[in-house]
């Protein structure tokens, strides 16, 4: 079964010296890529699926043993993740008496600007 997510991380406080090395763990975990660069943070947001079942917290744990391992040191990782799947919608549905009311007021609310 395949899930389709929105994955943003953001990786705070780690060794400039591996940023590199994060990023690219990072994207053999999840296609990762258009990395947003800050003065003590990288950061990114990708769409895939998880595959085989896989928890969200499953990935993030995943994820995070690949980061560690990159930086060689803990950092906090921060993940948000979206199921774009069945995101909560809501529906709206106009009728007549919407158009009389809406269209209405617009063209009294005219009428009054212009001074007729």
């Amino acid at each position: 079964m395949s899930r389709y997510y929105q994955m943003e991380l953001r990786i705070s406080g780690h060794n400039p010296m591996k940023k590199e090395a994060i990023k690219n763990a990072s994207a053999k975990e999840w296609p990762f890529e258009d990395w947003q660069e800050y003065v003590d943070e990288v950061a990114c947001t990708t769409e895939a699926s998880l595959c085989g079942g896989e928890s969200e917290e499953a990935f993030v744990e995943r994820l995070a043993v690949a980061i560690w391992q990159a930086n060689e040191a803990y950092r906090e990782i921060y993940v948000t993740a979206t199921y774009l799947e069945n995101l909560p919608y809501e529906e709206h549905v106009t009728n007549r008496a919407d158009y009389e009311r809406l269209i209405g007021n617009t063209v009294k609310n005219k009428e009054t600007e212009c001074g007729a």
